[in-house]
């Protein structure tokens, strides 16, 4: 039986390209997302990632952090999210990761990615895109570059509903 599920914590946010739906150098797509203690506890359960820093607030205080943490890898999972999101059957093929300030449970992350070259190759498309997640106010907490092969430059609007079984 399959059951579609809307993530009722993430928010799609506009592309820079409201005039056309075909992805361009500069064409920016975002998503804003708030992780919650349920994110952190389903991420540890499927990775095993039993980090205390992210459990342990006495421990994350002792580390130099005011709270406990949102794992890096599960904030820069909203990367391909984006990708796969507007661009159905995508391959995300690499992605490297600058963590730069971290982020805790409740902040508000706004995920960004945006087109930097393209280059066909037979009949997919090889994009070259900056990734950045930023807090709602203001401050860069990742960055970094991904490559997706693309089956298409036309951008979907943005699927967020999943199907399991």
């Amino acid at each position: 039986m399959l059951i579609k599920r809307l993530f009722s914590s993430s928010h799609a946010l506009s592309s820079s390209s409201a005039s056309s739906n075909l992805l361009k150098i500069g064409s920016v797509l975002k998503q804003a997302r708030t992780f919650t203690d349920d994110d952190v506890l389903g991420y540890s359960k499927l990775t095993h990632d039993a980090n205390p820093l992210h459990f342990d607030a006495e421990c994350a205080k002792n580390a130099g952090f005011s709270d406990c943490l949102v794992p890096g890898m599960l904030v820069a999972s909203l990367f391909p999210r984006i990708i796969a999101a507007h661009f159905p059957g995508a391959i995300y093929v690499s992605q490297t990761l600058h963590f730069k300030l971290p982020v805790y449970i409740g902040d508000e992350i706004i995920a960004e990615v945006q087109a930097v070259s393209i280059r066909q190759i037979k009949n997919k498309y090889i994009a070259k895109l900056s990734t950045k997640c930023i807090k709602r106010d203001g401050p860069l907490v990742i960055d970094g570059e991904a490559t997706a092969m693309l089956p298409s430059l036309v951008m979907e609007p943005p699927n967020l509903a999943v199907t399991s079984s």
